[in-house]
């Protein structure tokens, strides 16, 4: 695997599972240094651990990314410890889906703080440090959902179209800075959230209705996230790039 992240400094929320679990891995296998950010400060150190124990630097950081405070405490230890910060990464999520009328005051705050709130805050805290480096790489995952209706998906769907929206105008902001931003729109992919979410039945029509006849794995993503975040994607911004298997352009 190619080098092309050495020396660049990594900050990735929702790091100890899942796609940002993969995202890591592929971000140390490709020779960044890495912070992982987690609400569960005990999983994210041990995924720090098992990336040191490969020959990585790794860090973990326990917080609630739907506060501003967590990502200056992570984004200045990073800083403090390496002397740059170059990559930011919100991938942190919480999703419940349910009927319009369920809808409850607190499940509403948990997805649009954890989904909206963070990358608004992850984008202002992230994007003053690397400007003090010369420049940097802001990727949020969004998601297919961003362009589609999901059934009982009301709140998960507006929440990722605002982080579309949100990586265009950021996009058009920090440019002259020399910081891309950029957002993944996975389609299904094969998480722990989503066994909680999605059950067989709705796992088979899934992958019924996507053209490559197959869900999506969290190594799906974070390669593109690492192209994202290299230079290879260095004239790229404002972009919202499908990685979905054609679900989204199909009529199924």
């Amino acid at each position: 695997m190619q080098a092309r992240l050495k020396g660049k400094v990594a900050l990735v929320t929702g790091g100890a599972q899942g796609i940002g679990r993969a995202i890591c891995e592929r971000f140390a296998a490709e020779g960044a240094t890495i912070g992982l950010l987690d609400i569960k400060g005990e999983n994210a150190e041990q995924a720090a651990r098992s990336l040191r124990d490969q020959g990585a630097q790794a860090v973990a950081y326990a917080g609630d990314v739907a506060q501003r405070a967590t990502f200056e405490n992570a984004v200045q230890d990073l800083e403090r410890q390496f002397g740059r910060f170059d990559i930011l990464v919100n991938n942190a999520i919480w999703v419940r889906y349910g009927p319009i009328d369920a809808i409850t005051p607190e499940t509403l705050a948990r997805m649009t703080g954890t989904g909206f709130h963070s990358v608004v805050w992850g984008t202002q805290v992230g994007a003053a440090a690397m400007a003090r480096s010369g420049g940097g790489s802001i990727v949020n995952i969004a998601s297919a959902a961003g362009f589609l209706g999901i059934p009982s998906g009301m709140v998960y769907c507006g929440v990722k179209a605002g982080v579309l929206g949100l990586t265009r105008s950021a996009a058009v902001d920090l440019g002259p800075q020399g910081i891309r931003v950029n957002a993944i729109c996975p389609g299904s992919v094969v998480t722990e959230g989503v066994r909680i979410n999605v059950n067989p039945d709705m796992e088979a029509k899934r992958i019924a209705r996507t053209p490559l006849g197959r869900l999506g794995q969290v190594g799906d993503i974070a390669a593109a996230a690492s192209f994202l975040a290299s230079d290879d994607s260095s004239f790229v911004t404002g972009e919202s790039l499908l990685v979905d298997g054609g679900v989204t352009h199909a009529l199924l």
